[in-house]
């Protein structure tokens, strides 16, 4: 790892201090945490600046055990007589807890003591100039699509993230982070027949943000796309989810093989590990040491080492994710996917989450479907994590004859996770544009509601 800059040993230096009076105080354990961000975004519409808005906060975070007492405050002041008020404050809070016997820092045996440089932090800083240039050339290829009638705005932003960890267990180490963000949001049509959609690109260096006419030539063509929905009747089809939604089955998937979910019993797949949940060869990865990776992180939420994962290997469920607490819980050892804030205790979370591609092109999927639905937008938020049901808004395009035949809104999908993971076939087409991704996948036997 590359030398630490100065003002991360500052921030460790301090959440050092604060631990140790922390067990000076009389706890038996502590951690602390601090998240320092800057933000710059700039939105613009119609070949006019709009807003620019610029932001900076630093947050901290102390965590402070008892026994089996825990008690967690935080604070945006970090001058010492707010910091002293604070571990006060959690001094007393932590006394007066009920026990919690699961909670408690990692193992010292499972901190990282080797943190990977994964090339997270762009030093350069863009000015506000350069971001409405991108903004505006978007912007300008959106609406030289024909039959883009009027744009909602475009946009860029950058942004800067700097993490301390410090507990008293020996773990003390921080890392950067950087981002930056290009959309664009336009309406196709006139009056009543009126349509939008949008494209973006994100990325941790601004050298890897997808062209800005390619943004917003991709944003007026998908709107334009979607102009003249029709309405189909209710029935039972294959199902193809589009790149732009596919990931939200994996959503679904690392939700239900949460640690925290399995131990309180309230998911579907609670009784499913070592057995097959999805079809064979269909692999789920999780990897946090992604170079540039939109999810990456040298070190969990805990200091605790982290490492690639096969969540599910050949359809096989192979593992839960955990941090401490749940592991704890389950009788099991943390994974090394603790997520943290100030304001609250570690909780699992999944980093660089992807499905692996298999050998069928997007088009040969849907070759053999006469009839279907192409999904490129779901709504709303209908899924039961106990059960597995599952019913979602949609909006897309029919398919008919193995094409796309024509674009379709004001549908509803429904079916239940558990047989929808073992009738999920991936695409050869994975990109890693968001912190989770997945190729195009097909579902067969959904419930796809109409007229």
């Amino acid at each position: 790892m590359s030398q630490m800059p100065a003002d991360m040993a500052n921030d460790l230096d301090l959440l050092s201090d604060l631990v140790a009076k922390a067990k000076r105080g009389g706890a038996d354990a502590a951690d602390a945490v601090m998240f320092e961000s800057m933000s710059l975004e700039v939105s613009y519409r119609l070949g006019a600046r709009e807003d620019l808005e610029r932001s900076e906060s630093k947050d901290l975070g102390l965590r402070i055990f008892i026994g089996a007492k825990q008690a967690i405050v935080s604070s945006t002041d970090i001058s010492l007589s707010s910091l002293d008020e604070l571990l006060q404050r959690g001094l007393s809070m932590a006394a007066a807890m009920p026990d919690d016997p699961y909670c408690g820092l990692a193992d010292p045996n499972r901190l990282s003591q080797d943190i990977p440089d994964l090339d997270l932090n762009d030093p350069s800083e863009p000015t506000p100039d350069s971001l409405y240039e991108l903004a505006a050339e978007a912007e300008a290829a959106a609406l030289a699509i024909d039959g883009v009638s009027n744009s909602e705005s475009a946009g860029a932003g950058w942004g800067r993230n700097r993490i301390g960890l410090v507990t008293s267990g020996g773990f003390a180490s921080g890392y950067a982070t950087s981002s930056h963000s290009l959309f664009a949001s336009v309406i196709a049509g006139e009056g009543t027949e009126m349509e939008r959609d949008y494209d973006f690109s994100s990325a941790r260096h601004g050298a890897d943000l997808e062209a800005a006419a390619k943004v917003g030539a991709a944003a007026g063509q998908q709107a334009v796309g979607r102009l003249n929905p029709r309405k189909v009747e209710s029935q039972r089809v294959p199902v193809v989810f589009d790149p732009r939604v596919s990931r939200s089955i994996l959503g679904h998937f690392s939700g239900a093989i949460s640690g925290a979910s399995v131990a309180r019993g309230t998911s579907f797949l609670k009784d499913r590990l070592g057995k097959a949940v999805f079809k064979p060869g269909v692999t789920i990865v999780d990897d946090p040491h992604r170079p540039r990776g939109l999810a990456s992180k040298p070190f969990d939420g805990e200091g605790v080492a982290n490492r690639e994962w096969l969540l599910a290997d050949d359809g096989v469920l192979t593992t839960w994710i955990m941090e401490s607490a749940s592991a704890r819980q389950l009788k099991l050892e943390t994974t090394g996917h603790a997520s943290r804030g100030t304001s609250g205790p570690p909780s699992p979370s999944t980093t660089n989450l992807y499905m692996r591609p298999g050998d069928m092109s997007p088009e040969d999927m849907l070759g053999d479907i006469p009839a279907g639905l192409y999904i490129t937008e779901l709504i709303g938020f209908g899924v039961n994590g106990v059960t597995g049901d599952y019913s979602r808004g949609a909006a897309g395009f029919w398919i008919e004859n193995g094409e796309l035949a024509h674009p379709v809104s004001e549908l509803t999908i429904a079916g239940n996770l558990k047989e929808m993971f073992l009738q999920t076939t991936p695409a050869d087409d994975l990109t890693f544009r968001y912190g989770s991704n997945a190729p195009t996948l097909r579902i067969d036997g959904l419930t796809v509601a109409g007229t």
